[in-house]
């Protein structure tokens, strides 16, 4: 019986994965280094270790992770300063049910607790979360399962009792191997035939996630 729902934040919850894949481009092209959409997309929700790792392999030893990322963070915090951040269509729709049916509901991201907490209080759905928990508290992140491990002990629940809500490669891995009820909600592209073993079932949108735990329930 699932009694909680764990869910990624950029791209299921806020629609910031676009903006990632963008200043991921620009910061690499200021140092010289021509990053791509698809590039952008496959370190999407990626830990540290392993995205250096997959980064050098597609553009050498000499890109430098740290001063690339800095200068991602340096570009989007402008943009964001700026023009704010949107929720995906929704979102509120969907955690609103939850909450009115008695579910846990937790945040696993890669982001920083701090500027995850900020970004959902600027749209409205901070005070729907019991629990927020980022790749920075846990030894290693996506696709590994640390991070959902760790949120649903957070929720009091066994991974199997939650569904996890992702739209990458990289975070229905993490999930699936800590045991969640993985559903993909796809956003920027949709890996569904890769993943195809590893889910739950597919939700083209929010709405459509509401609709597989009513049939859950029965």
């Amino acid at each position: 019986m699932i009694k909680g729902v764990i869910t990624d934040m950029d791209g299921v919850m806020l629609d910031t994965e676009k903006l990632y894949v963008r200043f991921w481009c620009e910061a690499a092209r200021f140092y010289g280094f021509e990053m791509n959409t698809e590039h952008a997309l496959g370190i999407r929700s990626l830990s540290r270790v392993f995205a250096i790792d997959r980064l050098q392999s597609w553009f050498g030893e000499k890109f430098d992770y740290d001063a690339v990322r800095n200068k991602r963070v340096e570009l989007m915090d402008a943009f964001v300063s700026k023009n704010g951040v949107e929720a995906k269509d929704g979102a509120e729709r969907l955690l609103k049910w939850l909450k009115d049916n008695g579910y846990s509901v937790a945040l696993a991201t890669a982001t920083p607790v701090a500027r995850a907490t900020e970004y959902l209080k600027y749209v409205g759905l901070l005070g729907y979360f019991d629990e927020i928990v980022s790749a920075r508290q846990v030894a290693k992140g996506k696709p590994e399962p640390d991070i959902y491990l760790f949120a649903a002990e957070k929720l009091g629940l066994e991974p199997s009792e939650c569904l996890a809500l992702e739209d990458s490669q990289n975070g229905v891995r993490s999930a699936s191997a800590a045991g969640c009820k993985t559903v993909l909600v796809p956003d920027l592209d949709n890996p569904e035939k890769e993943l195809k073993p590893l889910l739950y079932k597919t939700a083209e949108n929010l709405d459509k996630v509401i609709e597989i735990l009513k049939k859950e329930k029965g």
